[in-house]
């Protein structure tokens, strides 16, 4: 299994409005695309919040391909419209990573 996991610190006064945004807009967005089979989002708790709250989320996909058909027909127009929404509040950067156990 291969997860593409998203970290991202979100400005402290708006990490709700986030939240639900993440919820209802974005992840249905991501899954729609066909290219993971499940998500998970979690919330760093020994994370310093004085400069943002810290999610990640892990959307999960069988192999390899299905990252890659996702990176090269869907990332970049969600990356963007993620961008325009919340420019400087919220700070993401992604890990791939394989699940070995």
């Amino acid at each position: 299994m291969i997860v593409y996991n998203v970290t991202t610190m979100v400005h402290p006064a708006r990490a709700e409005e986030w939240l639900g945004w993440m919820r209802e807009v974005h992840i249905p967005q991501i899954m729609a695309t066909g290219c993971f089979t499940d998500f998970r989002m979690l919330r760093l708790l020994d994370a310093d919040e004085g400069d943002g709250v810290t999610f990640a989320v892990q959307y999960h996909c069988d192999r390899r391909e299905d990252y890659d058909s996702y990176v090269e027909r869907h990332a970049a127009n969600l990356r963007n419209a993620a961008a325009e929404e919340w420019g400087e509040d919220a700070v993401s950067f992604r890990t791939l990573m394989e699940v070995i156990n």
